[in-house]
């Protein structure tokens, strides 16, 4: 029996690679996935999935709007498994569509993403997700400290915690680390004294 799994961590925790060797994986066996990214991740060109190991494959762009069970409908001859990379920024509706293609088809459907924002806040996606997935399973990496990472930190040109803003912006490394919620918190209040 199919499921809808979430699988979820902070940023720089193979997510992505994890996404892509899935895909290799179940392609490597004869099985037809259905790479998606939302179209909000524009970060590696508008239909490319990369990960930060240099991991790389085209992927179906998925407009914020679009009905996905709708756009399944067209491929499901097509389709053994669908594999979503970002998924945190997908809308509440799309994540109940997908789970409508896992309850119908009988079709795996693996999310990959974030859990929470720089202001350690769920996005919706993620929010629905944990909600209603049959599996969430936590990839794991870790802070400088050594401790599990738990937060996805917005760092500014200087290296301050930014923690006001908008909850989308697309960066990497550049933009963004992972800390425990401990070494989090004390960096925040270093900057506010």
């Amino acid at each position: 029996m199919a499921k809808l799994y979430f699988k979820y961590g902070v940023m720089g925790s193979s997510k992505t690679a994890q996404a892509l060797i899935t895909k290799f994986n179940y392609e490597e066996k004869g099985m037809r996935v259905w790479l998606i990214k939302p179209q909000t991740d524009d970060r590696d060109g508008d239909n490319i999935v990369r990960s930060r190991i240099g991991l790389s494959c085209p992927a179906y762009v998925l407009p914020y709007q679009e009905d996905v069970y709708e756009s399944y409908q067209k491929l499901s001859n097509q389709v053994d498994v669908i594999i979503v990379d970002e998924c945190q920024f997908l809308a509440e509706q799309q994540i109940d569509q997908l789970a409508d293609i896992v309850i119908r088809y009988n079709i795996p459907v693996l999310c990959f993403g974030l859990r929470t924002d720089f202001r350690t806040k769920m996005f919706p996606g993620s929010k629905r997700l944990l909600e209603i997935a049959d599996s969430i399973t936590e990839i794991k990496t870790i802070c400088a400290c050594g401790k599990k990472a738990t937060v996805n930190v917005r760092m500014d040109e200087n290296g301050r915690i930014v923690t006001e803003g908008e909850q989308i912006l697309i960066g990497g490394n550049d933009k963004y680390t992972s800390m425990c919620y401990q070494c989090y918190m004390e960096k925040r209040r270093e900057q506010e004294q």
